[in-house]
């Protein structure tokens, strides 16, 4: 199927184009099994449990969830790969059809977790004392105490940033799925509205300010200031304008949401399949607001694009990281030069040196680098930026760590200092939806 699209002698469809194709096909396939799901049984099925099974399940949706979106980033990633990969570079796996069929399950049991989720948050809200719904807002203070009291650095930050992102944007779709599931048994009367407004309210105004007191404490104790989050920011910018180079292999959305561990395909299933559950469309009125709904729809999109590309483009030019977007990656770069340092050390190029002995009869050949290894440093083949410098965040107990290996040298002690690692470079293509917990 995505072969013949691919390489039917010349590549028809751009590797981002493939993907995209593969996603509508999986879109219709899991849109077909989910109409045979039945939404009413399952709400009824869960609002006969006591509430402390409902709070239970509840916690165990939400791991569940980052589980499903760890392994399921791999599937797809695995299907993309399968389809995209040139013909000269092709290895050794089971074929598109099987990881297609693979990515179809896995999207379609993730929309089941997710409206099993939604579900239990309207027998939450539903339910005549509010006594489940305070539970649950009760659990967002427990994640205080299992991320304050711990250390953190700032890459760890900005993960566990990425994260709280995800999370609020994920649980504000579930806010919109009991808004229309509870507006549809009303007949959308909007009196009912201003009935499920105070609750909805309670639910973002209780997540927004336990995210602002746990982050606020982490850089509080961890000495960690404010200005690191100006480094996330210009990161994930960096990130989508990347991806809008011509040579990108991905939508400009895709490496933002498998920075922050977020696969849009299962919410987004779920919300169609809501929405078209919840409004009944009948006669040509109804079908042209429909369509006149999804132009605005993909306006909307054209210009939500143009905005974050636009936004994004003045926060990378304000962190000046202009010259970044035409450097190799910083993984291909750092393997190049440690390749290079390799064969100069066992290349033998220039003249063998007597070894010198310090008064501890310690040898400092292999601490003091080479007239090979600083001419090899004083010419990199990549070049340097003020963006290099910008996006590294050393901890200061690394700045100031002195090890004399073991010699009990003083005074004047060799300084070993901890590479300091890119926030570009940490967890490019990993799933960061994993809390640091």
């Amino acid at each position: 199927m995505c072969v013949c699209l691919c390489f039917s002698g010349s590549r028809l469809l751009q590797p981002a184009q493939v993907c995209d194709v593969l996603k509508g096909f999986i879109m219709v396939l899991c849109y077909s099994m989910m109409s045979y799901v039945d939404y009413s049984m399952m709400y009824h099925l869960i609002r006969g449990q006591s509430v402390i099974k409902l709070y239970i399940i509840y916690n165990m949706l939400e791991v569940a969830d980052r589980l499903f979106s760890s392994f399921g980033q791999d599937i797809l990633d695995a299907l993309y790969w399968t389809a995209t990969e040139p013909k000269e570079k092709k290895r050794a796996h089971i074929g598109v059809i099987p990881h297609f069929l693979m990515a179809v399950l896995y999207v379609f049991l993730h929309a089941i977790l997710i409206m099993v989720q939604a579900t239990t948050l309207n027998v939450a809200f539903n339910s005549h004392n509010k006594s489940l719904l305070t539970i649950m807002m009760s659990n967002n203070f427990v994640e205080i105490k299992g991320s304050v009291f711990k250390k953190f650095e700032k890459n760890n930050l900005f993960q566990m940033s990425n994260s709280d992102i995800k999370e609020r944007f994920t649980n504000y779709i579930l806010l919109l799925i009991v808004c229309l599931r509870n507006m549809e048994q009303f007949s959308w009367n909007p009196d009912h509205l201003w009935v499920l407004f105070p609750d909805v309210v309670m639910v973002i105004c209780s997540e927004v300010a336990v995210d602002v007191v746990k982050h606020a404490f982490i850089t509080k104790f961890n000495d960690i200031s404010a200005d690191v989050y100006g480094e996330y920011r210009a990161s994930l910018a960096f990130d989508l304008v990347s991806s809008r180079q011509k040579n990108a292999y991905t939508d400009y959305s895709d490496s933002v949401s498998r920075r922050m561990g977020f696969i849009p395909l299962p919410l987004a299933l779920l919300l169609i399949r809501v929405v078209t559950s919840s409004v009944k469309i009948q006669g040509s009125l109804s079908f042209m607001c429909v369509l006149l709904f999804y132009l605005g729809t993909i306006t909307l999109k054209v210009l939500n694009s143009i905005v974050l590309l636009g936004t994004s483009c003045v926060f990378v030019k304000e962190a000046n990281m202009e010259e970044k977007l035409f450097d190799p990656p910083p993984s291909a770069a750092s393997s190049r030069v440690n390749s290079r340092a390799h064969r100069t050390k066992h290349g033998s190029t220039a003249p063998p040196q007597e070894p010198t002995v310090d008064k501890a009869g310690i040898s400092l050949a292999s601490v003091i680098p080479q007239p090979a290894d600083v001419a090899e440093s004083a010419a990199p083949t990549i070049p340097k930026s003020d963006s290099d410098t910008f996006l590294t965040t050393p901890d200061e107990e690394e700045d100031d760590k002195i090890i004399n290996a073991d010699t009990g040298l003083e005074g004047d002690g060799l300084k070993h200092r901890t590479p300091k690692k890119d926030l570009l470079e940490i967890d490019r293509f990993t799933i960061c939806g994993n809390r640091i917990d």
